[in-house]
């Protein structure tokens, strides 16, 4: 395109289905002349005009192209949350570890604090992972391949590879292969943002503990804070008890009786929130000068449990 069309596309790589976009593009340039969507670069513009060239600069400082990245970027997200929630549900997962013969089977996350906790091998929290199967599938071929996974330098045998990954501390992924993006969803909320970010902030404390459960991961202390009020507890079970014993607000029975995915909860409490900013009631949209009032009216009208049609929150925004 470059070559041949004059035409240079801004930030190729942050573009979340590339063909999708192409398609849109081919299309509209159809429809209206090049210039009415791109900026033109001039070439050696002080010499001779016959040396001169213009380009095509297409790019999201034209609000339809934002416009569309965001849309390819919101449907690649939701994709990728559907996977994940189908991975987090999966019960059928089966793979033998990659640094011992011990096999699991049942939910991933049994496999992965394995190697976190018996080889020192973390790729970080099950949650933050999707594509989990080709993952691994990418890392077992890297090994299979007498690779090591940290520096990707190739050895002769098996042996001289695990004694190099031991002895220089290698168990741990590649920090600059932006191979592995794919497999880290915060790749897909944030234009730009590395799963190396990630992976520093989500780095956790493991605890010498036989059970290999979620308990194992331990996060860094944290403050929930109550959609209702300016309570803060360190752990969310305590928020819930708080908004069910304060305010009559059960988000598990929400959960339960309208069978959320971990998507929508996400959507739900945010929709919440923007609501009780904007001092509206999320049932019948009545406003009201301060929080304290609505959340006063909440109390007293029964709607702090009582949701507006699902179409007005399940929304990507």
């Amino acid at each position: 395109m470059v070559l041949d069309h004059k035409l240079v596309i801004a930030d190729v790589k942050l573009i979340a289905d590339f063909p999708r976009y192409m398609l849109y593009w081919k299309k509209r340039f159809t429809e209206q002349p090049i210039t009415d969507f791109c900026s033109v670069i001039k070439t050696n513009s002080e010499g001779p005009v016959e040396q001169q060239e213009h380009y095509f600069l297409l790019c999201d400082a034209l609000p339809e192209d934002r416009i569309l990245r965001e849309q390819l970027q919101q449907r690649r997200l939701e994709e990728v949350l559907d996977q994940q929630q189908k991975e987090r549900d999966d019960t059928m997962f089966h793979r033998a570890c990659m640094f011992c013969s011990e096999e699991f089977t049942g939910n991933r996350s049994s496999l992965l604090n394995h190697m976190a906790k018996e080889h020192s091998f973390s790729i970080g929290l099950p949650d933050n992972i999707v594509y989990c199967n080709k993952f691994l599938d990418t890392l077992e071929w890297k090994l299979e391949n007498m690779q090591c996974l940290y520096c990707e330098k190739t050895f002769r045998d098996k042996t001289t590879l695990k004694d190099h990954m031991r002895k220089k501390q290698h168990r741990r992924i590649n920090a600059r292969n932006h191979d592995y993006d794919r497999f880290y969803v915060i790749n897909y909320l944030e234009l730009g943002k590395t799963w190396e970010e990630v992976q520093s902030e989500d780095d956790r404390e493991l605890f010498e503990d036989e059970d290999d459960d979620w308990s194992d991961w331990q996060a860094h202390p944290v403050c929930a804070v109550c959609l209702f009020c300016e309570q803060q507890a360190e752990t969310m079970e305590k928020m819930y008890t708080h908004m069910e014993e304060t305010h009559e607000f059960d988000l598990h029975k929400l959960k339960t009786d309208l069978s959320l995915k971990f998507y929508q909860q996400v959507k739900l409490v945010n929709y919440i929130r923007r609501e009780l900013h904007q001092c509206r009631c999320y049932c019948c949209q009545e406003r009201f000068e301060t929080k304290e009032e609505l959340v006063q009216h909440l109390g007293n009208t029964g709607h702090v449990m009582q949701l507006p049609e699902v179409s007005h929150w399940d929304q990507p925004q």
